[in-house]
Parts: C-alpha cells; sequence; structure tokens
C-alpha cells in the first residue's frame, strides 16, 4: 500500500466521486505498465532526486501548455506566458491551418464508464479532416504508444453517447531550437537541456542555435478496441496492486 498516506488521500489521487460512487482515474491505471522510456531518462539523471525535480518542473510547463491551450478551445482570449509562446503560436496556426473544429462543451470533459467501473477526463472532441473523434494533447517529447491505452478507454466510454465517434487523434505540442550550422536539436524543458546530435559531425559543433521555435505533430489511431482490451487487463493488474485500498473503499462491493 506504498504511495499514499490514507484511504481519502488513495481515493482523491487514484479517481473520481461521481454522484456518490468512487472510480478509479484513467490515468493511474495506465501508470500500472512499465514505461521503458521513463527508466531510461532516469539513467541519465545524476540520482533519483534530480529526476524528480526535472519532473515536476516539466510537468508544471506542461500543465501551462495544456491548460492555456484548453482555454482558447473555449473561445477564450488567455494572456499567453512569453515561456510557452512558441507552442500556443504553432498550436494556433496548426488549428487554422487542418480548420480543427472543437465541441466546446467536451473540453476538459470528465467521463464516466458505468459498465466497466473507470472515469476519466477527455481533453477535446474534434473534427478533423471531416472526421469525429477524440483529441489528446501531449507535450512530451514523442508520442508513446502508452497513450493508446488512456485514450481506447476514452473511446469506450463514449461510444454509446457518440454513434458517429470514427477515431482518435494525439496532438503533441512542444518546443525547441535547431543548430544552424548542423540541424542538432536542443530541447529545454523541466530545467533540463537536452542536445539530439543529427549525425558525427553534429558533436563536434560548436552549436549556433535558432529562437525557440513551436512543434505541432499529429497522429491519427483509429483503431481502438483491440487498445481498450489492453487497457482493461491493465485495470486488473491495477486493481490487483492496490486490492487493499479498494477493499476499504468498498470498490469491490459497489
Amino acid at each position: 500500500m506504498f504511495g499514499y498516506s490514507n484511504l481519502e488521500d488513495f481515493k482523491s489521487k487514484a479517481g473520481y466521486d461521481i454522484d456518490g460512487i468512487w472510480y478509479p482515474r484513467v490515468t493511474k491505471i495506465v501508470d500500472i505498465k512499465s514505461k521503458p522510456a521513463l527508466y531510461f531518462f532516469y539513467g541519465e539523471m545524476d540520482n533519483f532526486r534530480a529526476g524528480e525535480e526535472v519532473k515536476r518542473q516539466s510537468a508544471s510547463e506542461g500543465t501551462l501548455i495544456h491548460e492555456t491551450i484548453e482555454d482558447i478551445m473555449i473561445g477564450n482570449s488567455p494572456e499567453i506566458d512569453p515561456k510557452i509562446k512558441p507552442s500556443v503560436d504553432a498550436f494556433l496556426k496548426f488549428m487554422e491551418e487542418k480548420n480543427i473544429q472543437v465541441d466546446k462543451d467536451f473540453v476538459e470533459k470528465r467521463l464516466v464508464n458505468f459498465d466497466d467501473r473507470y472515469a476519466g477526463t477527455l481533453d477535446a472532441v474534434a473534427l478533423i479532416d471531416g472526421k469525429f473523434g477524440i483529441l489528446d494533447i501531449k507535450t512530451s517529447q514523442a508520442i508513446y504508444r502508452d497513450y493508446n491505452l488512456q485514450t481506447s478507454a476514452y473511446m469506450a466510454a463514449l461510444e454509446k453517447d457518440f454513434k458517429n465517434l470514427q477515431t482518435r487523434w494525439i496532438l503533441r505540442i512542444d518546443q525547441n531550437r535547431i543548430c544552424q550550422k548542423c540541424k542538432a536539436i536542443l530541447r529545454e524543458k523541466g530545467g533540463r537541456r537536452k542536445i539530439k546530435n543529427n549525425g558525427s559531425k553534429s558533436r563536434q559543433c560548436e552549436h549556433e542555435w535558432s529562437e525557440v521555435r513551436g512543434i505541432v505533430e499529429l497522429k491519427e489511431f483509429p483503431y481502438w478496441q483491440e487498445d481498450f482490451k489492453a487497457f482493461l487487463g491493465a485495470k486488473r493488474l491495477w486493481e490487483w496492486e492496490n486490492e487493499d485500498w479498494l477493499k476499504k473503499a468498498d470498490y469491490f462491493i459497489n
């Protein structure tokens, strides 16, 4: 029962109370899966504490981008923090070029799957290239396969309400600098500078970095049913791992 101080702490961090019934949270369930990229990240750090600090700062910066973009999607005009302006500008340009239409009522929308007993918070539903689906926003350095588990859970929770739900997308928003000489890429996030070299010549280059540029990457994942089976498998493992807390929460008898 490591990681939680008491039952209320567990329930608040691991789920949502909806209409008097507690449901485990999608993102907590997915956390049960191993994450090789995260292990590699910690391996690059001086120690675990340093890795945790970079993660904390990165999460804060990512949340700022996330919240700003969601504010824009519901029709507001928030003040843009200069630190994230390249990311936000790239997003706005991409939205205009792709003519992405978002349902304001389903931005940061709480979802419940009553049959499979879980809840989550959806970023948005959108119309893109004539297709209607869910849009999940990430501020990571890559699009990881793990995201398919999370989005498949949202698809399953929404499919009864939206018979025309066709697909899902991951929209990755980031920013970096590029070397004017060798095209190496510098990513600065969480107080950490990471250079992705472009071959052996890049490693010997005296880099001349560009201004910060925004990055937008959109990937579609239309086939979600097999991913959802994997999500339910992860959910069962998560229930096994947290069995003591779940018994205290009367989860198994609801």
